[in-house]
């Protein structure tokens, strides 16, 4: 089953729920506010799916702007940005899906590549 990590009042991430509905796709939904993957996972999603670092935050969000984050950016270790990420899910681009086994990876949504993916 998949595991999405969201933000329910996101119409993004609403957007991602109502296709998998229609699809029939079955999965558990994480408020990201209250439930982040783990700082391992973090790493390992880093290092499987091979992507920068920077694409697994909401570089468009409040909090990240509220931070600063884009002036610190090149300075934060992966270890710091990783914490970040875990301790502050509004940080995270969402929706958030990924499945090491089945080798998917899915960051915010664009109907294509999540049917692509999941169809």
């Amino acid at each position: 089953m998949l595991n999405i990590y969201e933000y329910p009042a996101c119409t993004t991430c609403k957007k991602a729920k109502k296709l998998l509905t229609e699809k029939n796709i079955e999965a558990n939904y994480y408020n990201v506010k209250e439930n982040t993957p783990s700082e391992e996972d973090f790493e390992k999603i880093l290092n499987t799916f091979n992507i920068p670092l920077k694409k697994l935050f909401n570089t468009s969000g409040n909090l990240y702007k509220e931070m600063k984050l884009k002036d610190k950016f090149d300075t934060l270790t992966v270890k710091d940005a990783v914490k970040l990420l875990h301790e502050n899910g509004m940080l995270i681009k969402r929706p958030l899906v990924y499945d090491f086994e089945n080798d998917i990876l899915l960051l915010g949504f664009k109907e294509e590549e999540w049917e692509k993916a999941l169809l």
